[in-house]
């Protein structure tokens, strides 16, 4: 494959998008980001891109739109696709709009892709394609089976990616993530959500005071203290595999998909108990029932990604990780509230 300079990030101002965006800057990409924006119902921040990238608003789905990214005759090298709903419980109460965002909107940037004869794609999927698994560790060759509509949603969208590439010019390599935490070391990006959802950062908004408690949902797991069981993975390691990702496919790597996590299982009141220690701040903790669309355990085999990508973390430390939220949620607060 030639040379990968022109790129295209959908979703290039949320949370895992800016950070891909920045280590793509710095490595001398040609970077384009299309986002909705929290105003027009996305989630991504217009602050979180850099003035270097190029930005256009919109629906990374919106065929016409699509069309006219490039002038006629030109092309993107590669596609990035971070654009998506992301919340297991939302997706459980209103999973026609998952479909429709996370199947749909993806079937059309894919068919662009396709059709532009765009040489890579890198693609933003989950460890929820998987659902329950009876392995501690979880491999790519484990059977998915989604017990929720976002995980179904992506697995819908891996399919549709390799129906549409086999025997064309287009390659991809779909990363599964498991679950990302913390900010940019520079604080000047993280998860910027008026109201957090995920783990790690309701404990920091906890800690700082935003929330009065935190809701652990579930205490009945059969794990060591009862609650759910999940592999945690810093921001910056994940960006990092994107890199490696794009390197991969422009030095002719074939198709395929990679788990991204450490392999390192800690349950809810682990990662509550580190945010605890690391805050010196001794929040509020409640217990509630399950959440429907919970899996008891998610832990990442990341073998191969190491071994064929040569994907080598740096940030491998539950410590650090919730340092780095804390930090972040801290400079959020006293930025934008």
């Amino acid at each position: 494959m030639s040379s990968i300079r022109r790129v295209l990030v959908t979703g290039g101002a949320g949370y895992i998008g800016s950070h891909v965006v920045r280590l793509l800057l710095e490595n001398k990409y040609d970077v384009t980001v299309v986002d909705l924006l929290k105003e027009n119902g996305g989630v991504g921040n217009r602050w979180a891109v850099p003035s270097a990238a190029h930005f256009v608003q919109g629906n990374c789905g919106d065929r016409s739109l699509l069309e006219k990214l490039l002038p006629s005759g030109q092309r993107f090298d590669a596609i990035l696709h971070f654009a998506a709903l992301i919340l297991v419980d939302e997706s459980v109460r209103e999973p026609a709009k998952y479909f429709e965002n996370n199947v749909v909107n993806s079937l059309h940037l894919f068919e662009y892709a396709v059709k532009s004869r765009v040489p890579a794609i890198i693609f933003s999927s989950t460890a929820a394609t998987y659902g329950e698994s009876t392995q501690t560790l979880i491999c790519e060759s484990e059977i998915q089976n989604p017990v929720n509509p976002y995980g179904a949603s992506k697995l819908m969208a891996e399919r549709i990616l390799i129906d549409l590439c086999q025997k064309k010019p287009t390659k991809f390599v779909g990363l599964r993530y498991f679950n990302p935490a913390g900010a940019h070391s520079s604080l000047e990006i993280g998860q910027a959500r008026p109201t957090a959802t995920h783990l790690v950062n309701v404990a920091a908004e906890t800690a700082l005071g935003i929330r009065e408690k935190v809701t652990v949902f579930g205490r009945d797991y059969a794990t060591p203290d009862g609650t759910c069981l999940r592999d945690y993975i810093h921001i910056e390691d994940l960006s990092l595999a994107h890199l490696l990702a794009l390197k991969y496919l422009e030095n002719d790597g074939e198709s395929d998909f990679f788990n991204v996590g450490y392999g390192h299982l800690y349950s809810v009141l682990e990662v509550l108990e580190t945010m605890k220690k690391v805050t010196e701040v001794n929040f509020k903790i409640e217990f509630s029932g399950r959440r429907p669309g919970d899996p008891e355990r998610l832990g990442a085999d990341s073998s191969r990604i190491q071994k064929v990508l040569g994907w080598k973390p740096s940030h491998d430390s539950l410590d650090e990780i919730c340092k780095s939220q804390f930090a972040w949620e801290k400079k959020y607060r006293a930025t934008f509230f």
